[in-house]
């Protein structure tokens, strides 16, 4: 007998239905020669300190570090898990075969991992390895089967974070609960957690000790059309007032006009996190549950995998898009374009050097059904993001005209589109949220001139913006740097702080923690939250940076380029430098 088994209940019956096993039993779905089971995500985990030896059971500072020897796991203590376990250890004690159809990541390998090793299973495993749960893409994966060995390596990687984030989150919680919490509350750290939190409570400190400087901004209006002064910001109102002065009165007369064809591509695929950040940025919706609605279009069949971080395709999704196509019927109006002929084939598309384990979230082309409101506005990003990238580019020409008054250079720019492009996809999404660049100026001719209208205007300058969850999750993504560029982003990715499948649960576990809190849609610290900050002086555990260079390590065990043995003997000579310079520090948290 085969057992298959999934991650959850419902996959499993949808695993089931495809290899005939369609008898329903307590605990599985049998037939055809298989047995297909579940767990609920996680059954297992690490053991608790106290299960090593009684010395850790209490928490006490001499205890510290705690290193187990060897690390161990265990059941989770609930019935419910109980009673699955003992079905799932039946089964594969009497398997011939069992297959591993856990979620094709990191987190799913060591989740089923665990349960297989917990049942002293001794029969070969497989690994089913699919990024779509419609019945095409499961036959596919269950006609490609691998051994389990080839996925060994990212079985390390997360055993790796598991032990990582023990090590760490378990001594450095009781240390500086023992040392600075006043047996008044607990003061929990973690790997990814106290990064995270310090951008936030950095980000008020700046925004809160911001002094503001006054300036002048120098403007004009000429034929209905303003322009600003080519200098920008004028620092002190004496001068400001003297390019006033010089300007009244006087004639403005154009001096040049530069006209510049570009192109603006299409926006890339989705990845988990810009997912989240336009979820967030147009909907006001929490990462948290921008993941719950994606995985549950993921498990009705209507997107990919969502768990990813790359925005790519790889070459062998190429010949499915027409047909994907084909199956977005409520999006015939924007697909009929692409019909009947060869669809362009981008590398900022569809490129196998970006894609490791899966690829960009698509549609599947299965038609939807039955959505929640929710579920549409996220399932119509994506839809409308993948017709787009077959799109031609947005042609625009931007106009520069420059003009002078008084001996003072103006300058004003215009943007028009030529030709839409992929732009006429979004048409209806962005009729409201127009280009601010996106103005369309009058006809001027070099060497005209005529009465102009200025104004000196007194400005301020504007403290940080405090962090989104938009902004905090790109600040994640690239380990606290501000980046733009999506290129430059991409190459930050391995250095990110989180995994994109965990970024919004860490984000949840501070606001929980009531060491993060939500005005409208900004993120700001809890005086808990920045008093913990500033009680840890060991810069190890509150660098994103450091953070994110273990990250990249995590990702390379994954990649068999790094040893897990290093990325733990590493962390266990921190936890050893962390124990010695908090237990030397004489300071107290303040309340």
């Amino acid at each position: 007998m085969i057992v298959c088994i999934a991650e959850k209940p419902s996959v499993a019956k949808e695993i089931a239905e495809v290899l005939g096993a369609r008898n329903k039993c307590d605990g599985f779905f049998e037939g055809n020669g298989y047995q297909v089971t579940w767990t609920f995500g996680h059954l297992c985990t690490l053991k608790e300190p106290g299960d090593y030896t009684p010395m850790w059971q209490r928490w006490s500072l001499g205890s510290l570090p705690m290193v187990p020897p060897r690390f161990g796991i265990k059941l989770i203590d609930d019935k419910g898990i109980e009673k699955q376990f003992a079905v799932i250890e039946k089964l594969m004690q009497n398997a011939d075969e069992i297959i591993n159809c856990g979620d094709a990541g990191q987190e799913g390998e060591l989740i089923q991992r665990w349960v297989i090793q917990k049942t002293q299973a001794k029969c070969p495993v497989k690994r089913l390895w699919v990024s779509s749960l419609t019945e095409e893409a499961m036959r596919e994966g269950f006609a490609t089967l691998k051994d389990q060995s080839e996925y060994q390596s990212l079985y390390e990687a997360g055993l790796s974070r598991a032990i990582g984030d023990w090590l760490l989150g378990m001594n450095a919680t009781r240390l500086y609960t023992l040392k600075y919490g006043k047996n008044k509350q607990v003061l929990s750290i973690g790997r990814v957690q106290t990064p995270t939190l310090a951008l936030v409570v950095k980000r008020q400190q700046e925004i809160e000790n911001f002094v503001p400087k006054q300036y002048w901004e120098l403007k004009t209006t000429y034929r209905d059309t303003q322009f600003s002064a080519a200098k920008g910001k004028f620092e002190s109102i004496e001068e400001a007032q003297e390019a006033l002065q010089s300007i009244t009165g006087q004639p403005f007369v154009v001096t040049d006009i530069a006209a510049k064809n570009g192109t603006e591509l299409p926006p890339r695929l989705y990845d988990l996190t810009s997912l989240q950040v336009d979820c967030n940025k147009k909907f006001g919706l929490s990462a948290e549950v921008t993941l719950q609605t994606i995985q549950s279009l993921y498990e009705k069949k209507l997107t990919t995998y969502p768990r990813v971080d790359t925005t790519f395709l790889s070459d062998d999704i190429y010949p499915k898009c027409p047909n994907i196509l084909k199956g977005l019927r409520d999006y015939q109006q924007l697909t009929a374009p692409l019909t009947g002929k060869p669809l362009p084939k981008s590398k900022k598309v569809f490129d196998n050097k970006k894609v490791t384990d899966h690829h960009a979230i698509i549609p599947t082309g299965v038609h939807p059904q039955g959505l929640t409101e929710l579920e549409k506005k996220v399932y119509n990003l994506i839809a409308l993001h993948f017709i787009a990238v077959f799109y031609p580019d947005c042609k625009f020409r931007t106009t520069t005209v420059q003009g002078e008054s008084g001996g003072v250079p103006f300058k004003t720019t215009g943007k028009e589109i030529t030709d839409a492009g992929w732009k006429v996809v979004f048409a209806a999404e962005t009729s409201d949220e127009k280009d601010e660049n996106e103005k369309t100026l009058p006809h001027f001719t070099k060497g005209e001139e005529g009465p102009h209208t200025p104004d000196l205007a007194e400005k301020w300058t504007s403290p940080p913006k405090p962090y989104t969850e938009a902004t905090l999750l790109r600040a994640m993504e690239t380990a606290g740097k501000f980046v733009d560029n999506e290129e430059l982003r991409d190459a930050m990715k391995e250095n990110g702080i989180g995994r994109p499948s965990t970024r919004a649960n860490i984000i949840e576990t501070l606001f929980k923690r009531n060491y993060m809190r939500r005005e409208k849609k900004n993120i700001v610290p809890t005086q808990t939250g920045t008093e913990l900050i500033g009680i840890i002086r060991n810069e190890l555990l509150k660098s994103a940076e450091l953070t994110g260079q273990w990250e990249k390590k995590l990702r390379d065990i994954e990649k068999r380029q790094y040893e897990a043995k290093g990325f733990i003997e590493e962390l266990k000579l921190m936890l050893v430098k962390i124990v010695n310079d908090v237990l030397g520090d004489n300071s107290t948290i303040n309340n």
